[in-house]
């Protein structure tokens, strides 16, 4: 499905795991050599084919707004969430008239992640099959990522469809917080405050929750040595 140009930046978390750095400014706004969050994030947006990018605001919404127009090269369309935070899934409903009638992009901007075989927004893209799928998720091997704390998110079968851990002791796959959906998946849910995980465990029952694999090394930016390790590893890749 490669006609998916529609994408929604989740950008209005509180960021209480990144302080002391968000004392000032949303998480998004967050630097990773000399790059905030948000704009490491659009620009792998843009390099998949999106051209317009709902992004919700809460924290420091006027100072993110502010950051955002200086964007040129793709349409950013906000979700105010000043009145009342929203979580994942409630951010994600609330926006849902301003995301059109097909399949789009979900994702956090705590993750940056290595490309060595092109987009992995438009390979989990092209990948999705709405017949099949309510939603198909970029996940991460646990053996090539850092600054994730939890044992993993998800297993995945040889076809693609995946369930949470749950008890088990632990998982091969992490949740890089990038996933695309129908939107049908969304619209039943009341407009208030929910977690997306909520949807999930819907779509697992009914066998129809989906998984990509990156193929590169996946940057979990939650907190401020996750930044800093994120930042070194960037560094030394650019390095002659």
């Amino acid at each position: 499905m490669s006609d998916v140009t529609t994408a929604m930046v989740l950008a209005a978390g509180l960021g209480t795991r990144m302080r002391p750095l968000t004392n000032t400014r949303p998480k998004c706004l967050v630097t990773v050599n000399g790059k905030t969050l948000m704009d490491h994030m659009l620009d792998r947006l843009v390099g998949a084919g999106i051209t317009r990018v709902i992004v919700n605001v809460h924290a420091f919404a006027d100072l993110l707004e502010a950051h955002l127009r200086n964007r040129r090269d793709v349409e950013i369309v906000i979700s105010d969430e000043r009145d009342q935070l929203m979580e994942t899934g409630g951010g994600v409903r609330k926006a849902l008239h301003l995301l059109g009638d097909g399949p789009f992009v979900i994702c956090n901007t705590d993750s940056i992640w290595e490309e060595p075989d092109g987009s992995a927004i438009k390979r989990l893209v092209d990948g999705f099959d709405a017949s099949r799928m309510d939603a198909r998720l970029m996940l991460a091997d646990m053996t090539t990522c850092l600054g994730f704390d939890t044992p993993g998110d998800f297993t995945m079968t040889p076809p693609g469809t995946i369930a949470l851990r749950g008890a088990a002791l632990s998982a091969a796959w992490a949740y890089t917080g990038v996933q695309i959906v129908r939107p049908e998946i969304v619209a039943p849910e009341p407009i208030e405050p929910f977690s997306f995980k909520r949807i999930w465990e819907r779509s697992i029952a009914s066998g129809r929750l989906f998984g990509g694999a990156l193929d590169g090394f996946w940057m979990h930016v939650g907190d401020p040595a996750a930044r800093d390790a994120a930042e070194a590893r960037l560094l030394q890749a650019r390095a002659p």
